[in-house]
């Protein structure tokens, strides 16, 4: 029989490597695209428009784009996700329809990238082209909206079951009605976890690339309405790559976009900790 303190050290050692290859993986992956990418970096790059398929000049465009596509995202999808997760937190019992719905969201988070293209292109693209010019920022950024909402929904969700019930219970019992309490006392609380869901969010459309072919137009030049279409970050490098074959060029959009998302959850882990030391206060 094996003696539970020698489980403990095999479980430490397991535990341990686990944690180290993982972390090895990202020093490799990072250290791989910095390598490559860190001597394309440079002011003019950041500024300037590319030029040649993209083949030459800069990623300023697509710059631009990913920061338009993600504020846009995150505009259309934010209040949609954490209004459907007050409704089903607070203004449901847990019967069959909260379970379909609940099932529904499960269900879309599990559909690939691809296929929400697919979908983004045949309505957003095709059907309401009237409305969206096609190919446009605003395909694209309705398609990234029904990509993050399952995150948003679901972690919303957690961060208002979190929520004491004391604090509802003290809240009605001064008086409080059911949406003072919620928007007063709940989502304040509830905002670190939102928050999260939030940057999970971003995390995934700026990374994104599969759908966004399909919706946003792929454009070099910078969109001056939400009708036009536009480029990405990630859609800039796989052009770059794939079609163009510039890999100089794309590995230092890769080594942008990574300084990019990096400084959004440093910023976000900051705004975070803010939160959290307001609600305690």
């Amino acid at each position: 029989m094996i003696k539970p303190q020698k489980t403990e050290r095999v479980a430490k050692v397991v535990l341990w490597t686990a944690a180290m290859l993982t972390v090895i993986t990202l020093v490799l992956i990072l250290g791989y695209i910095f390598l490559h990418g860190f001597s394309k970096l440079s002011w003019e790059f950041l500024t300037t428009e590319p030029e040649a398929m993209g083949a030459e000049g800069g990623i300023f465009s697509s710059l631009v784009g990913t920061i338009i596509f993600t504020i846009t995202t995150i505009i259309v999808a934010v209040p949609v996700g954490i209004a459907a997760a007050v409704y089903l937190c607070e203004y449901t019992k847990n019967g069959i329809i909260t379970k379909l719905i609940r099932f529904g969201t499960d269900a879309l988070a599990g559909i690939p990238s691809i296929v929400i293209g697919l979908f983004g292109f045949a309505f957003f693209v095709t059907l309401l082209k009237p409305l969206t010019g096609g190919w446009s920022l605003i395909s694209g950024a309705l398609t990234g909206a029904c990509m993050i909402l399952p995150t948003l929904i679901r972690t919303t969700e957690e961060a208002i079951k979190a929520v004491p019930a004391s604090y509802r219970e003290g809240s009605y019992s001064l008086g409080a009605t059911k949406w003072q309490t919620i928007s007063r006392i709940i989502l304040p609380t509830a905002m670190p976890g939102i928050l999260t869901g939030v940057i999970l969010g971003i995390g995934r459309i700026v990374g994104e690339t599969a759908a966004l072919l399909l919706t946003l137009g792929g454009s070099l030049f910078i969109p001056t309405k939400l009708t036009d279409p536009a480029s990405t970050l990630s859609l800039h490098l796989y052009k770059v790559a794939m079609e163009v074959g510039a890999m100089d060029v794309a590995f230092g959009a890769a080594a942008v976009l990574i300084l990019t998302v990096l400084f959004i959850n440093i910023s976000a882990a900051l705004i975070m900790s803010l939160l959290k030391k307001k609600t305690i206060a």
